[in-house]
């Protein structure tokens, strides 16, 4: 069933429409997530826009021939990233709900000659692919932009192939954020107001159906993250598998 919008999604459109129409990511120019021989081949307004959290294919073992989703691929990077690892007999596909996104990145994506990338409209609740058909799920700084995370996950493991497996970097909380956050449209956008406490995201993911779910905080100190000005709210890295 096709997710309909709603005033968290409206909100978190415009901010990340606004996000696309600039030059730069969130945290200015520098990109401090990813190895620097990883994106040291990329145009600079390539390489340098990010809105992550995290570097989600450090966990996600990627190899060549399989089939990746990136949830909320926003510019593309993670795609332009993970389609290189999975070579030409591999395929990406990157879903995101915002037009100036999309736009962006395919013109990225042209403009770079990256022929196994392909980039789809979409909500998270509602994943324009097909049961079991793909064998890696990645995200950056996304699902916690979700007001139904139960869905979410519930969609990721539909989509995922038996065996596949999930590799996302997202922002959770050590605890219950004040009801005035929780409300807070521009939290919300800053990947604060949806995070999830630790313990609910991996409760969540068994629920769904995931094993094997592990939750790793960054190892970098979580306040040097453009995206968490709570200080109970960390980026971390969450992997899990489908059941083969």
């Amino acid at each position: 069933m096709p997710q309909s919008p709603t005033p968290i999604h409206d909100s978190v459109r415009r901010h990340y429409a606004a996000q696309a129409r600039s030059k730069q990511s969130c945290c200015g120019g520098e990109n401090n997530l990813y190895p620097a021989e990883l994106i040291e081949t990329l145009p600079d307004d390539i390489r340098g826009f990010s809105l992550g959290c995290g570097n989600p294919l450090a966990a996600a073992g990627l190899q060549p021939g399989e089939t990746v989703l990136d949830l909320g691929s926003g510019g593309g990077l993670d795609c332009f990233l993970a389609a290189r690892q999975v070579s030409e007999s591999g395929r990406v596909i990157g879903v995101d709900m915002t037009a100036e996104m999309l736009a962006r990145a395919r013109a990225s994506a042209a403009r770079l000659g990256i022929a196994n990338v392909e980039f789809r409209e979409g909500h998270l609740e509602s994943l324009p692919l097909e049961a079991g058909s793909v064998n890696v799920v990645i995200s950056n700084c996304v699902i916690n932009l979700s007001p139904d995370k139960p869905r979410v996950f519930r969609e990721v493991f539909r989509v995922l192939k038996p065996g596949g497996r999930l590799a996302v970097s997202d922002t959770v909380t050590d605890g219950p954020l004040p009801e005035s956050v929780r409300q807070d449209m521009e939290a919300w956008g800053g990947c604060v107001a949806g995070a999830l406490e630790a313990g609910e995201y991996k409760a969540g993911l068994a629920a769904a159906g995931f094993t094997d779910v592990s939750i790793r905080p960054r190892e970098e100190d979580h306040k040097d993250s453009c995206c968490q000005p709570e200080s109970l709210v960390y980026s971390a890295l969450i992997t899990a598998r489908k059941p083969a």
